[in-house]
């Protein structure tokens, strides 16, 4: 044993020996690998960049769904286009996938959280008209000492934006910028709840709707909906949105105001023949969320209730357009059809014509949801909205003195939509979601009598019936989150 245990130990003294001798020539030995470590100051998900006090955190969803009987994915009503018209060149239904990848990040300083968040999409659709593969940026703002700076949600919008209890984008009522809008925002926090905000948005791309000169309509254009050219000039003041909010364990409250301003280009062609005078809209809009209802666990209750004048996106917002146009049966003429377009507002002018000033438009809407648990694993969203559309007198005489209807066509731009639905939810696993959606839209026009319309298309210039319309859509959704 003895020996044994001798030579155990030269063996030992001699590899070390060697190990020294060797040493010398071999390079510096490389840093220690920082290994990713959890950061649970910001919840779960979160981890410390490696080398850094900043905190990660990846995720995202992949969705894939199917509409039917839709103008577009994620159950866009039959309201215009092809699937309006009913058509056999409009597609039955509308496949998309979807990617959603997000990037958050947290940094705690002396002045609170340094926070920056980005979410893309990446979406293969086909049947809508687009068939290919588009990128989109949701969200990609930095938030500092109370303010937001970037595309991010905005200020005006209930925390459910569009969606009470829905899978449809095309739920109206209200306000909806899902997607973001640019900003430079500042909220402060008092305490038990209380919030306030205030912002600076841009409205081009989101909360500028129609601004007719009607004196550029067409019969094409009358019969689409569209009352004349459309002409925004370029914008000289963001939007101005407030929001006043309370959080408590009931659910909360919110009001929200937006002021936007409505500016025209041009009566004609050149710039010497004027503009009517800058006017500004504005947008009014109470939110209110139920929890800890009596039904049942998890249940709540999300209503929204909206007015606006010269700032039409605030009630009739989100991915829909601003006109519609629907065709059904008809015993008395070729085809029966409801019309209807959303504005800012009207005016009227040409070239060597004196122009008239901005009529504004008026809007309200509702728009809610009752979403129930039958167990943890099931679940069910009953969901509805309420607009309207309001022309004042002088706006519906300058597009009914523009489309010059015969004696058997009553004139009246106003509309009504209304649109009620059910969405059923199955969880088998957690984040693994698979739903069967199905909506109601009627379009209550108030436009009387028959005319002779040019459509346009496939569609013949004719004598069609004035008359409301409604349609079914459905939809079928598969979305992994993680």
């Amino acid at each position: 044993m003895k020996m044994v245990k001798s030579l155990i130990l030269g063996s030992a003294a001699a590899l070390v020996a060697m190990s020294g001798a060797q040493a010398a020539d071999l390079p510096l030995k490389a840093k220690a690998v920082e290994y990713v470590k959890i950061c649970s100051l910001y919840g779960a998900g979160f981890y410390y960049i490696p080398g850094t006090d900043t905190c990660i955190k990846l995720g995202g969803y992949l969705r894939a769904d199917v509409s039917f009987n839709a103008s577009g994915a994620y159950d866009a009503p039959a309201w215009s286009g092809a699937a309006g018209q009913k058509l056999r060149t409009a597609n039955s239904y509308v496949f998309r996938s979807r990617q959603d990848l997000n990037i958050d990040t947290r940094t705690a300083t002396e002045y609170g959280v340094v926070r920056t968040y980005f979410d893309a999409t990446f979406n293969w659709t086909t049947g809508d008209g687009i068939a290919g593969g588009t990128l989109g940026v949701y969200y990609a703002f930095i938030q500092f000492a109370g303010f937001t700076i970037g595309k991010a949600v905005s200020q005006f919008d209930a925390p459910w934006s569009g969606y009470p209890g829905n899978n449809t984008s095309y739920l109206l009522g209200g306000y909806d910028d899902v997607t973001g809008i640019n900003q430079i925002a500042y909220t402060a926090q008092f305490g038990n709840g209380v919030s306030a905000s205030i912002s600076v948005e841009d409205p081009v791309t989101y909360t500028q709707s129609a601004l007719y000169n009607v004196s550029g309509m067409t019969a094409a254009g009358v019969a689409s909906g569209v009352y004349g050219t459309n002409s925004y000039a370029g914008a000289q003041v963001p939007d101005i949105v407030g929001q006043l909010r309370v959080d408590q364990a009931w659910g909360l409250f919110q009001l929200s105001a937006a002021a936007h301003q409505v500016r025209a280009s041009y009566y004609g062609a050149l710039e010497t023949s004027g503009h009517p005078s800058d006017t500004w809209g504005y947008a009014v809009q109470a939110a209110l969320s139920l929890k800890n209802l009596p039904t049942g666990a998890g249940d709540s209750i999300n209503l929204s209730a909206g007015y606006s004048n010269g700032a039409s996106r605030y009630v009739l917002g989100g991915v829909t357009g601003n006109s519609f146009a629907m065709f059904g049966n008809s015993g008395i003429a070729y085809q029966s059809v409801a019309i209807a377009g959303a504005s800012d507002g009207v005016f009227a002018g040409a070239n060597n014509v004196v122009g008239t000033s901005i009529e504004k438009t008026s809007l309200w809407g509702v728009r809610g949801a009752f979403n129930h648990n039958w167990n943890p694993y099931w679940s069910t969203s009953l969901f509805g909205s309420y607009t309207s559309v309001d022309y004042n007198g002088t706006a519906t005489a300058r597009i009914c003195a523009a489309i010059a209807g015969p004696a058997t066509f009553s004139c009246n731009p106003d509309f009504r939509i209304a649109q009620i639905g059910l969405v059923t939810r199955w969880t088998p696993v957690k984040n693994l979601t698979f739903s069967g959606e199905l909506m109601y839209t009627n379009l209550d026009q108030s436009y009387t009598g028959t005319a002779v319309l040019a459509p346009g298309g496939l569609k013949p210039t004719t004598t069609y019936e004035f008359k409301d319309q409604g349609t079914w859509t459905g939809s079928l959704r598969a979305q992994r989150v993680f």
